[in-house]
């Protein structure tokens, strides 16, 4: 895994277009209309739990994309659009701000939406930000739609390393292909991917998804944002708090870890050796409160030592290597 020290990036989500891309892919083609989701209110007296329990399953972990961002060097730039006014949206402000996301607001001039706002506005912030910031070096777009095809070829002839990031069956292939890199949402470390939608015969309704399950077998993931070690318990996705007393700062740290060896891989050979540096860097870019000392470790290699059932070390000449063990999963 390459350093990216002098790497500085600027990621732009199509929020809209992530969040509905990743209902559709779960519930089946125009489901997100169909089901009436932009204007559904979960918490409400009146939500019909069914609608409820599909929209949960179909949360999107804005946290992996942010964590798959930051490996690629310096967060300088950091936005969403949409229209936060809408209920589905604004359920995950409290995520998104935990995460230092600019939350660029856009208002709502028709009954479809603001769905060619958010290309155009996206589209001239980036343009504005290739000149604005000379030395912004990834550009980072969450997204599927074809209309960024332009936006992606500018960005290049710019010297800029495009990256896009796009729900599986929603994105278009030119897309991809006007892109230095592109990942779909279901390959980044930490999320499960998606079950075709079930087919189900006229009139009867179909199953409620199960809601996302962590990539640990046999552990559910609540899908607690990151940062962990700053989190008070209060942003979880599924709106249901946990306390803070029953969150362990030592499970935590070790999830960083995970996601943060697993992002390595992914970017490297599945049993590449990294440099523990890197590893650490990478941690502190998803969590920049991460810190092994509060732990009880004097040194981030006593950390590392202590999870020898998840990985190995190696010390070669002066530097200190680690890899993911093949069997860790089983190991938890």
């Amino acid at each position: 895994m390459t350093e990216p020290n002098d790497a500085r990036v600027g990621l732009y989500i199509d929020f809209d277009n992530i969040v509905i891309s990743r209902y559709q892919q779960l519930h089946g083609r125009n489901a997100f209309q169909r089901d009436g989701i932009r204007n559904f209110d979960k918490t409400s007296r009146d939500a019909d739990p069914e609608i409820a329990a599909k929209l949960t399953a179909a949360t999107v972990d804005f946290s992996a994309i942010i964590d798959f961002a930051a490996s690629f060097g310096t967060l300088v730039v950091n936005r969403a659009y949409a229209d936060w006014s809408v209920p589905v949206n604004a359920s995950y402000q409290r995520q998104l701000m935990s995460r230092a996301v600019d939350l660029t607001q856009l208002f709502t001039t028709t009954t479809r939406g603001t769905k060619n706002g958010a290309d155009i506005r996206l589209a001239v912030d980036v343009v504005e930000d290739l000149f604005r910031l000379p030395d912004l070096t990834h550009v980072i777009i969450v997204a599927g739609d074809s209309d960024y095809i332009a936006l992606a070829q500018k960005s290049k002839r710019l010297g800029r390393f495009v990256v896009g990031i796009g729900v599986a069956g929603s994105t278009s292939t030119s897309l991809a292909a006007a892109c230095d890199e592109f990942e779909d949402y279901d390959s980044l470390p930490g999320i499960e991917k998606a079950a075709a939608p079930e087919r189900t015969s006229p009139g009867r309704k179909p199953e409620p998804e199960a809601v996302q399950a962590d990539p640990v077998p046999g552990k559910v993931r609540p899908l607690t944002t990151i940062p962990m070690f700053s989190d008070t318990g209060d942003t979880q996705l599924n709106d249901e708090p946990e306390a803070p007393e029953d969150i362990d700062p030592q499970t935590i740290a070790t999830e960083l870890l995970l996601r943060a060896l697993q992002i390595g891989h992914a970017k490297g050979d599945a049993d590449e050796w990294l440099n523990t540096g890197t590893i650490k860097n990478q941690m502190r870019r998803m969590d920049p409160s991460f810190n092994e000392k509060p732990l009880g470790y004097r040194s981030f290699t006593d950390f590392l030592s202590s999870h020898s059932d998840l990985v190995e070390l190696e010390e070669s000449g002066p530097q200190r290597l680690i890899r993911l063990r093949p069997d860790a999963d089983k190991r938890r």
